[in-house]
């Protein structure tokens, strides 16, 4: 961090004693579907609003965030995205939604997951060029299959943009991943999950994004997509800083149990298990600040490797130069929690308070940013 000396004593500065509490870069969720009641896929319908999104975020140490659409109707998705990029560009209470994460339309029907399969299509330049217009600049990432007919064109198109191509959702051998990585597709969509298992002879996207150096990927550490044991395999033989944690969260992060929907799905909510109406998966109620001790003690990181898997990693995926890191010259986004509970005491985004467990500064919270 660069010593205290590195730090600058100015007069006027107010001085809070944080006693109690342990420190760590504010916590980037590159991959999450939505929180606290908000929806990212049905974000064009009337009154919806990412702000409470943004502040059950905050109460659980997330400063930063990208909104990730699933595949809808060709109708429908560019609008959710359109309505996405408007509410970026606004002012919000608690963490910043930074971007846009779209898994989708171009996956492989067979690995749909919990996505409908009707809405899962082949790679169409023309569609992608009008999502990204739609977009008006804030998609980060798009998710696709390389193994569908014109991958590489899609690859070049999304580059060109300034999108990172995202490999899931997919039955590529081992041909088709190394083509699309060797065209710019440098990185993997919820590593394990979507894809063909390890094989000790068919080899496929999930053996190469663990082996080619040049593949970020992400993990989703709820305990349940993952066993212990594969986020221990994907730490060991992937570098440190080709990690990322994400939540894959939806609507009813941060609520309680209950029937809630992903785009036009509805989803079921049952002791922090989320499942669709075929009971298949449909994503988690993690919180990162849950996710990161998960990793802990999955691998036995030391906390501050864990830490950057939440911060540094995704700052330094998509281009944020001024987060990622408590160090001199970087933006104040910061998340403080208690050493007895783990859970978030403080968050603090743009070097304001957005978020506080303690009483002592909850009159200190910002509204709006």
């Amino acid at each position: 961090m660069g010593g205290a000396s590195a730090f600058t004593d100015e007069p006027d500065l107010e001085v809070f004693h944080l006693r109690g509490m342990y420190a760590t870069p504010g916590f980037i969720d590159l991959h999450i579907h939505g929180a606290g009641g908000f929806d990212s896929s049905t974000a064009h319908e009337e009154g919806v609003s990412i702000d409470q999104m943004c502040l059950t975020l905050a109460s659980h140490g997330v400063t930063s965030f990208m909104p990730t659409i699933i595949s809808s109707a060709r109708t429908q998705m560019p609008a959710s995205i359109s309505a996405i990029a408007e509410m970026i560009d606004k002012p919000h209470p608690g963490a910043e939604p930074v971007g846009i994460h779209v898994e989708g339309p171009f996956l492989n029907q067979e690995k749909h997951g919990s996505q409908r399969i009707e809405d899962l299509i082949d790679i169409d330049l023309g569609f992608a060029r009008e999502l990204i217009a739609a977009g008006n600049g804030k998609i980060k990432v798009m998710t696709f299959a390389p193994e569908l007919p014109g991958a590489i064109e899609l690859i070049e198109l999304m580059l060109a943009s300034g999108i990172k191509p995202s490999m899931g959702h997919s039955l590529a051998d081992e041909a088709h991943v190394l083509k699309a990585v060797d065209a710019g597709a440098t990185r993997c969509t919820h590593l394990y999950n979507g894809m063909p298992p390890l094989h000790q002879r068919d080899v496929a996207l999930t053996a190469v994004a663990l082996t080619d150096d040049r593949i970020t990927i992400e993990l989703i550490l709820d305990g349940s997509f993952l066993h212990p044991r594969m986020v221990d395999l994907a730490c060991r033989a992937k570098p440190k800083g080709k990690l990322i944690g994400i939540s894959d969260a939806v609507q009813g992060a941060g609520l309680n149990d209950g029937r809630y929907h992903l785009g036009s799905s509805a989803i079921d909510v049952r002791e922090g298990r989320v499942t669709n109406q075929d009971g298949v998966l449909a994503g988690t109620t993690l919180t990162l600040e849950k996710g990161w001790h998960n990793l802990i003690t999955c691998t036995h990181m030391k906390s501050t490797d864990a830490a950057a898997c939440f911060s540094l990693n995704p700052a330094f995926d998509i281009g944020l130069a001024d987060v990622g890191e408590i160090r001199p010259g970087k933006r104040a986004d910061i998340s403080f929690f208690d050493t007895a509970t783990n859970k978030t005491s403080l968050t603090i985004c743009r070097g304001q308070i957005v978020y506080a467990a303690d009483a002592r500064f909850k009159e200190r919270v910002v509204s709006v940013q």
